[in-house]
């Protein structure tokens, strides 16, 4: 743990002086990205792991892919310089006992990176999916777990072809032992080590260091800037300081006009192009992805008209209104809850106190809509059988995305305040990554 610790300190000297130095945080080069990833991969095979094997009753974990057909789980234990599986791809991870540590295989050629050490030989053995059952009976597991789920997509990923072939190959002894890894794989992909916490703290940051800067007249002249450009400047910047997104950015805007707005709009029905103009509402959606780490956040604008010198308080009530569905949500976050009964609860005491709710909220890490409970989908209020069910656990993070949709009589229409930001649950508490929109950015900025 000692390296860890060492490791957690050179990042936040490192940010800290980036900070000081340049606009935004300092992306590592790939070089040292390679290095940190493959040192966060060593850390949660040794602290994460053992402990979720030991709670879902896995002593034996096979994880098996061809090249660019790759299981997602497999993607997050592959080294950094491995950017695919390579021919036929098997990882076994043994427990011999509850407590003990792991034991890591490659059923492979050569080394998996540092973790996974070679454990066949062709010339002792040439068949690869032999080798595989000779190191399953040396072990003799309680309960094998492969990657199949009707529920998680990223707890599905071994192939018909995959699953078939290591089934005709096991000995009849072991078939009974083979379960579904879903929970195990779950577990794996929602669960965040120490160092990951730190790097979140960062990549939330920038992502909120980005949006400020395209809500600004950096990026913005209204009367020419329409939500497209706009778009692109948010790609652009994205890309020029090294990062990835994983998704399209979208920009919206809701305005005084008769036009209608709901949710469903901002998903499929967006214009392509509109002009930003004075006394527009905007609305962000984007997110980047750096160290194997995603965000998700949406925020809001508002272009102030030439004799405004504040955002107009309807506005500036309306989004609070956004802000106490947030806290509706958040007061039900405790240890053991379902995704569908804080949804349920949120939904609950937010009408109650006069709110017009919409809850859409998911887990967020390896990948954007990641695994764990989901809490809401914006077409299913009621509740999502099968991910809704799963139970929330400590050190997992989430997007808190919702909305909350307001009538404001100026306007003569309802508009609605969607809020997305980043949270992590500790087991005790949750906690803005890197704090919430506290107000409607207002562009320009200086009040005139």
């Amino acid at each position: 743990m000692r390296s860890y610790k060492v490791q957690l300190s050179i990042l936040l000297i490192f940010f800290t002086i980036s900070l000081s130095s340049a606009q935004y945080a300092q992306v590592l080069p790939l070089r040292e990205r390679a290095a940190l990833q493959d040192s966060i991969l060593k850390e949660r095979m040794n602290t994460v792991l053992p402990s979720l094997m030991e709670r879902t009753g896995i002593d034996m974990w096979v994880i098996i892919s061809r090249e660019f057909n790759e299981d997602p789980i497999i993607k997050t234990m592959l080294p950094s310089t491995w950017l695919n599986a390579r021919r036929r791809t098997m990882l076994v991870i043994y427990q011999e006992k509850p407590g003990s540590p792991l034991q890591n295989f490659a059923v492979a050629r050569y080394n998996v990176g540092e973790l996974f050490r070679k454990s066949w030989d062709p010339e002792k053995q040439p068949n690869q999916w032999k080798r595989l059952m000779e190191l399953i009976d040396e072990k003799q597991p309680t309960k094998i777990g492969l990657n199949f789920s009707e529920t998680f997509a990223l707890a599905d990923g071994i192939n018909k072809t995959e699953y078939e072939l290591f089934m005709k190959h096991l000995p009849s002894k072991y078939k009974k032992n083979v379960v579904s890894a879903e929970k195990l794989g779950v577990a794996w992909l929602e669960t965040r080590s120490a160092t990951e916490q730190v790097l979140y703290e960062q990549l939330c940051k920038l992502a909120h260091q980005i949006i400020a800067k395209g809500f600004s007249t950096e990026a913005i002249t209204p009367g020419f800037t329409t939500t497209d450009d706009l778009v692109w400047w948010y790609r652009q910047e994205i890309n020029n300081l090294g990062l990835d997104t994983w998704f399209h950015p979208t920009v919206d805007i809701q305005r005084a006009d008769p036009e209608s707005f709901d949710h469903l709009r901002s998903f499929s029905k967006r214009p392509d192009k509109q002009t930003i103009l004075p006394g527009d509402l905007l609305h962000v959606d984007f997110g980047i992805s750096y160290l194997g780490l995603n965000t998700d956040t949406q925020q809001h604008a508002y272009v102030l008209k030439p004799d405004e010198k504040a955002i107009p308080d309807y506005l500036m009530d309306a989004f609070e209104k956004g802000r106490k569905v947030q806290d509706h949500l958040t007061a039900q976050f405790k240890t053991g809850n379902t995704g569908n009964e804080m949804l349920a609860a949120a939904l609950k005491e937010a009408k109650e106190a006069g709110l017009k709710p919409t809850i859409y909220t998911h887990p967020i890490g390896f990948h954007g809509h990641a695994a764990g409970p989901t809490i809401g989908l914006w077409d299913q209020q009621g509740g999502v059988p099968g991910s809704g069910d799963y139970p929330l656990y400590p050190n997992t993070a989430y997007s808190i995305e919702l909305n909350a949709a307001v009538y404001i009589e100026k306007w003569k229409k309802e508009i609605r305040i969607m809020l997305e930001e980043e949270a992590f649950f500790d087991g005790e508490r949750i906690y803005y990554i890197d704090g919430r929109q506290e107000a409607i950015y207002a562009i320009p900025r200086s009040n005139r």
